[in-house]
């Protein structure tokens, strides 16, 4: 691939692709292939991805969209006002959607970088 995957969107895709799950570590060898295709105008960071399918093996998620990973966002008050989903076509990356279920707390993916950041 020639566009390399932004650095916020790979972090993310890194924090929330368990290294210990099998399909995740399926996941996880998509991700040096990825290439962007579109961003959310909306500025919540949800990104779409383009992959070339010869290239990597499909994880084992089974046939159409699923969602392959998820994870809560928590604040630093322990407030969750949303989600980070990493959906999967046909076993292949397809997009990372990041989800705000407050009006309250600006939910996006700078946020959602920080918030899945081990505590230190």
């Amino acid at each position: 691939m020639t566009d390399s995957l932004p650095e916020d969107i790979a972090d993310v895709l890194d924090l929330v692709l368990n290294p210990d799950e099998p399909i995740h570590v399926a996941l996880r060898r998509q991700v040096p292939h990825l290439r962007m295709k579109s961003r959310c105008k909306c500025g919540c960071g949800t990104a779409y991805f383009d992959l070339d399918a010869d290239v990597v093996e499909p994880a084992p998620t089974g046939p159409g969209i699923v969602v392959a990973a998820d994870m809560q966002l928590f604040t630093e008050t322990g407030e969750c006002p949303g989600e980070v989903l990493v959906f999967a076509q046909g076993g292949y990356l397809s997009w990372l959607e990041v989800c705000s279920w407050s009006d309250d707390v600006e939910v996006n993916l700078a946020a959602a970088r920080r918030w899945l950041q081990p505590s230190s």
